[in-house]
C-alpha cells in the first residue's frame, strides 16, 4: 500500500475536494481521507516506528480506504477482515498473521472478543475506530516477503485461507483491467461486493483510488440500491458475482439503468450464458464473464468487442504476460479444445498463504505453474472455459458423479437461471444428488427435468434424485455460490418432501 498512499497524498494536495468514495455516511474528499489517514499513521507511529502488520476492518466505507492508507504510509502490511467474521474466524486470522495492531470499532472488536491481554493498548483511531495494539513493538515487516495485503478466502478447504499478495501484483491485475475496460483517470467504479475478500480489496477499493476516481458503495447488499447508486453517480464499471449480478436484472425498475455502466464484471461462481445475456439485455451494460483465483488476482477477461457466444459463454483470455493452461495427469500440455487440469502462471501470482506470522510459498510446478483446481478447456482463438472444480464429486452407492457435469446438463435446459448440485445424505446408497434451481419460468419438477436430461441423451444414473426451486442460491458474505449452505438447505428439503412428491424420486 506504500506506492498507493503516496500517489493518495499527492493528489490531495494538488485537489483535495476531488470526491474520493462515495458510502453510506456521505461523500468524502480526497483531503478529508488523507487527514485520516495521517491523524491514524502518526499515533502508529507514537506505538513504533517500525511498519506495522496491521489487521483491520473492511466495510464498504471511507474508513476502509483511509485505514489502508495510513498504514500504507507507514510502510505495513494491510491485512483486511470482515465485521461479520465469527470470534473463530478472528482467532485463525490472528494465529495465521500475527499482526502488531488492529484497527476496528468498538462493535466488531466486541463481536470478535479481541483479548485484551494480547492487545492491552488502546486509543481512538479517527471517526469511530479505536486502535488496539499489542506490547513489545511492532516485528519485522521484512517477514513477509515483499507482501503488503492479505484477505481471508474460504477456497474449497474447511479453514480459511489467508492469502498475501504483493502491491505490484494488485497494481498489474488493476492496470490490466482498467485497459481493457477502457476507464479513464477519474471514472467511479463500483464497490459492492465486500472488501473483506482478496478480489474486492483489489478491484473494489485499490483500482478506483490508483485510477484517481471515486469509490462507489453501499451498505448492506441490496440488488436495488446498487442499481440506484451506480445510476446517480456515473459509475463506469464493477465487478459482481454471478448471483449479484442476475439479482440486478430482476430488481423492479431497473430496466436501461446502467445504460452508461461500460461494463460489468461477472466471476467467482456458476454462470449460465443465457441467463446472463438477458440480464445485460434487461440492464442495458455488456457483462465481462471472467475466471480469476485470489491466489492470482483477475487473471483472465473477454474484451467489450467480444460476441456473446465469447463474453458470456466462456471465461475469457488470460491477461498479458499471464498463461492458462490445461494439462493432464502427467502435468504434459493437452491440445486445444480438450479438457485438463488448470494451470496458471503470471504477475499476479501471490506470495503465499499466511501461517504463523509468516508466507508459505505456493507449491509450484517444476516451471513456475500453479495447480488451481479446476478443470479448463483452451481454445484455439486463446479463450478459456472453466468446466468446474476436481473435487466436486456425489458418491452413489460406489458410483462417482461429477457435479460440474451434472451442473452443466441441468443450465442447459429452458428456464433455468442458475443451479447447483450438491450431495444429500443416503442411509442406503450414501449420497443421493440434489439440485438447486433458480428459474424465470414456472417451478421445475423431478420429472420435466429427467425427461429433458433424457431427451438429451444425458446418462441416467447422472440424474439428479432431487429438485428443489428456489429464489436464490446461497451466498457467503461476499456474496459466492455457498456449497456447504446449500447442501444444509437441500438436505433439509429433502427430509421434508413426501416420497410421492413432483420434487424427487
Amino acid at each position: 500500500m506504500k506506492q498507493l498512499a503516496q500517489e493518495m497524498v499527492a493528489r490531495a494536495e494538488s485537489d483535495p475536494d476531488a470526491v474520493a468514495v462515495i458510502d453510506e455516511l456521505g461523500s468524502h474528499t480526497i483531503g478529508s481521507i488523507v487527514d485520516a489517514a495521517r491523524t491514524l499513521a502518526d499515533r502508529i507511529a507514537g506505538i513504533d516506528e517500525a511498519p506495522p502488520t496491521a489487521l483491520i476492518q473492511a466495510d464498504n466505507t471511507w474508513h476502509t480506504l483511509a485505514t489502508a492508507v495510513a498504514v500504507g504510509l507507514r510502510g505495513g502490511l494491510v491485512a483486511v477482515f470482515s465485521p461479520h467474521a465469527t470470534q473463530a474466524e478472528f482467532e485463525l486470522a490472528l494465529e495465521d498473521i500475527t499482526p502488531d495492531i488492529v484497527v476496528a470499532d468498538p462493535t466488531s472488536l466486541s463481536h470478535w472478543s479481541i483479548d485484551s491481554a494480547r492487545f492491552p493498548d488502546s486509543e481512538q483511531a479517527f471517526d469511530t475506530l479505536l486502535l488496539r495494539s499489542a506490547p513489545g513493538g511492532f516485528g519485522d515487516i521484512a517477514r513477509w516477503q515483499g507482501g503488503t495485503a492479505i484477505a481471508m478466502t474460504s477456497g474449497s478447504t474447511g479453514r480459511p485461507k489467508c492469502v498475501v499478495q504483493s502491491e505490484e501484483a494488485i497494481r498489474y491485475a488493476c492496470q490490466s483491467t482498467i485497459e481493457t475496460v477502457g476507464l479513464q483517470p477519474g471514472e467511479a467504479i463500483g464497490a459492492f461486493v465486500p472488501l473483506s475478500s482478496v478480489a474486492a480489496f483489489c478491484f473494489g477499493m485499490y483500482l478506483p483510488a490508483y485510477l484517481g476516481g471515486s469509490l462507489v458503495a453501499i451498505g448492506k447488499w441490496s440488488p436495488a440500491g446498487a442499481v440506484d447508486a451506480m445510476a446517480k453517480n456515473g459509475v463506469a464499471w464493477t465487478m459482481l458475482v454471478p448471483t449479484m449480478a442476475l439479482q440486478l436484472s430482476v430488481t423492479e425498475g431497473s430496466e436501461g439503468r446502467l445504460s452508461t455502466v461500460r461494463a460489468l464484471t461477472v466471476g467467482g461462481g456458476p454462470m449460465n450464458e443465457s441467463a446472463l445475456e438477458k440480464a445485460e439485455t434487461t440492464l442495458g451494460t455488456t457483462f465481462l464473464r471472467v475466471f480469476g483465483m485470489s491466489e492470482c488476482l483477475g487473471h483472465t477477461t473477454p474484451a467489450l468487442e467480444d460476441p456473446p457466444a465469447i463474453r458470456l459463454g466462456r471465461d475469457g483470455r488470460p491477461f498479458p504476460g499471464t498463461i492458462v493452461r490445461a494439462v493432464d495427469s502427467d502435468g504434459i500440455p493437452v491440445p486445444t479444445g480438450e479438457v485438463g487440469d488448470a494451470q496458471v502462471k503470471g504477475p499476479s501470482m501471490f506470495v503465499g498463504y499466511a501461517r504463523g506470522g509468516v508466507p508459505v510459498p505456493p507449491m509450484l510446478t517444476q516451471d513456475g505453474f500453479l495447480p488451481t483446481g479446476d478443470l479448463v478447456e483452451v481454445g484455439d482463438d486463446g479463450t478459456i472455459q472453466v468446466i468446474g472444480r476436481k473435487k466436486q464429486m456425489i458418491i452413489r452407492g460406489g458410483r462417482n458423479i461429477d457435479v460440474n457435469e451434472m451442473e452443466s446438463a441441468i443450465a442447459g435446459l429452458p428456464g433455468v437461471v442458475q443451479v447447483c448440485v450438491v450431495p444429500v445424505p443416503d442411509e442406503l446408497l450414501g449420497e443421493r444428488a440434489a439440485a438447486l434451481v433458480v428459474t424465470d419460468c414456472e417451478d421445475l419438477t423431478l420429472t420435466r427435468v429427467t425427461e429433458q436430461l433424457a431427451a438429451a441423451d444425458f446418462p441416467k444414473f447422472k440424474w439428479p434424485e432431487y429438485v428443489f426451486t428456489v429464489d436464490d442460491l446461497p451466498q457467503n458474505r461476499v456474496g459466492k455460490l455457498s456449497r456447504p449452505d446449500a447442501v444444509s438447505i437441500a438436505s433439509a428439503l429433502a427430509t421434508k418432501i413426501d416420497p410421492n412428491s413432483p420434487q424427487g424420486r
